[in-house]
This record gives C-alpha cells, sequence and structure tokens, in this order.
C-alpha cells in the first residue's frame, strides 16, 4: 500500500494561498526525459533552478533563487548527524536523488571509509552526474536494487544509514514494516544512527494526527532513543523559492525521524557545515520537536 501525503492533511489551506499555487507555472525547459520501468524521469530547468522530475513532481534538484540556493530544502536535515557523531565510517544511503548528499558528507566526515548507495532506478546515478554534478569517488559503491532486498541481503553494519524513498506517489508502506524495522537495526552500528523522511500534517499536537501518532509508536518499539525534526525551515524555503509566499499552505510536512540505541546530543559546531556546504544549518537543528508530550503512547 502506498500512504499518499495529501490524505494525511488535517486542516484546509487558504484559498487565496493555495490560488497562487494552483495558478503558479514554472517555465519548465526539458534536459532530459525517459521512461524506464518504473518512472517517467525527466530533467528540467526553470526559474527556480534544475530538477529531477517524476511523473508530477520534483523530487530532487537544486533551487537557485534570491532567497536560497542550494539542495531541495528537506535534504539539509541529512547533514544534522555530522553535528551527533562526526566520527562516522559507514553510510547506508536508501534513496539517491541528485546525489549532493553523498559529496556533502565527503566533505564533512573526516574518517569516512564508505557509502553504499542503493536505488531501485537505473537511470539516476548517470543523471545525477551529468546533470546535477555528482562527482564518484573510490568511497562510493552504488547497488541497482531494492532497498528492503538489499537490507535482507546485507551483512554490512553501518554507522549512519538514511533512507528518503518517497516516490512520485507517496510512501509505500513496506518502510513502516516491523519486518523494514528489524532489517534495519540488523544493519545498525551498537552505536548507528538511522534517519527516515516521512510525512504528516504540520499540527503534531492535534489528537485528529493518529499517523504521527502511530509513528511515534512504531519507532519507540526499535529505538530508545528518537529525535524528530519537523520541517519549518525547510516549507519556509521551498515556499519562498517556488511561490514566493511567506508561510505553509498545504498542511503537510516533512518529518525528519533520527534514531539511535545511544544518547547523541547534537553539537553546536556549525562551523565546518557553514565552511563546507555553504549552509546556515541553525534553523535546521531548531526545528527539533518536544516529544515529551506523546510519552503516553
Amino acid at each position: 500500500m502506498i500512504i499518499i501525503p495529501e490524505y494525511l492533511a488535517i486542516h484546509e489551506p487558504d484559498e487565496d494561498l493555495l490560488e497562487i499555487i494552483n495558478n503558479k507555472e514554472f517555465n519548465d525547459k526539458v534536459l532530459y526525459q525517459k521512461q524506464s520501468d518504473f518512472h517517467n524521469i525527466k530533467v528540467v530547468e526553470n526559474e527556480i533552478g534544475r530538477f529531477l522530475h517524476y511523473k508530477d513532481t520534483y523530487q530532487a534538484g537544486f533551487i537557485k533563487t534570491a532567497s536560497y540556493e542550494g539542495n531541495l530544502p528537506y535534504i539539509n536535515y541529512f547533514l544534522i548527524p555530522y553535528l551527533m557523531n562526526p566520527d562516522v565510517k559507514n553510510i547506508l544511503l536508501i534513496g539517491f536523488g541528485t546525489g549532493k548528499i553523498v559529496n556533502d558528507w565527503e566533505k564533512l566526515f573526516d574518517s569516512l571509509d564508505s557509502i553504499d548507495v542503493v536505488d531501485i532506478e537505473e537511470n539516476i546515478f548517470d543523471i545525477a552526474k551529468d546533470y546535477f554534478g555528482f562527482s564518484k569517488s573510490d568511497k562510493v559503491h552504488f547497488f541497482l536494487q531494492d532497498g528492503i532486498v538489499y537490507l535482507r541481503e546485507n551483512k554490512k553494519k553501518y554507522d549512519l544509514i538514511v533512507v528518503d524513498v518517497a516516490s512520485d506517489d507517496g510512501i509505500d508502506d513496506r518502510f513502516l514494516s516491523n519486518d523494514y524495522f528489524d532489517l534495519i537495526k540488523k544493519s545498525l552500528s551498537p552505536e548507528g544512527i538511522f534517519v527516515s523522511n516521512l510525512c504528516s500534517s504540520a499540527d503534531l499536537d492535534c489528537s485528529e494526527n493518529t499517523f504521527f501518532h502511530s509513528l511515534i509508536q512504531t519507532y519507540r518499539q526499535f529505538f530508545k532513543n528518537i529525535s524528530v525534526f519537523k520541517g519549518n525551515e525547510s516549507d519556509r524555503v521551498y515556499y519562498k523559492s517556488f511561490f514566493d509566499i511567506d508561510e505553509r499552505v498545504i498542511d503537510i510536512t516533512n518529518l525528519i525521524f533520527i534514531c539511535s540505541d545511544k544518547i547523541f546530543t547534537v553539537s553546536r559546531d556549525y562551523k565546518k557545515i557553514k565552511d563546507n556546504i555553504r549552509l546556515d544549518i541553525v534553523p535546521y537543528v531548531n526545528d527539533l520537536q518536544d516529544l515529551k508530550s506523546f510519552r503516553y503512547l
């Protein structure tokens, strides 16, 4: 079953702001197009930037506007594990995108030995290199495979696992199953960090937000320590960049779960990220949510 983000919304959007979004037209120039076994793939360029396009959505890409230059902003939360453990040696990324996060990790983690990348789309690695400036090093290894199949067959232990597998339709609920979490735990080192990109209504406190409540309950079954970063900053950047709107319009936001069996603190040593990635990570770190009120779940 596919979990469709739009179905998770609780509150209706402001009609005037929604009209701005619905009426917005982008002057997409198609740089690449191909029908694969899994996606209708395009690489498009417009006044906002350059993007990997699956079906009806921008899946990944670079924004270049007066207010922001960089990744689709939710990807920036994937840099936070560096502030938790700068000594990560082995990384697993399931869901490749443009590959920029891989190159960013290589700039940050001085002790890095390997980054294993798993994606089911056979064209994605060449697209990243040809259209998004991805640079492959000897530390990066590609696996053309379904993510859960890879986890099932994997014998390696990772210090950091990042899963970003939302498709053009939504999130496959296989990535919320007990079997999936067992496989993640099997592949994590004892002090490993697991990061997952999910979504929810932005109103986390609402009693009707049963999806978010169920996520907390599920993750607490498998990890001793859970941090959730709500996409306030990524939404701010997104709506400003694409629509020149200064607030979230649709009642859906990214939720970045960062989990471990070890207690990690987030360092305030932001300088390396700012110098090497040219990103102010502070607003993203500040999106950490207080989960004390959810202890009853």
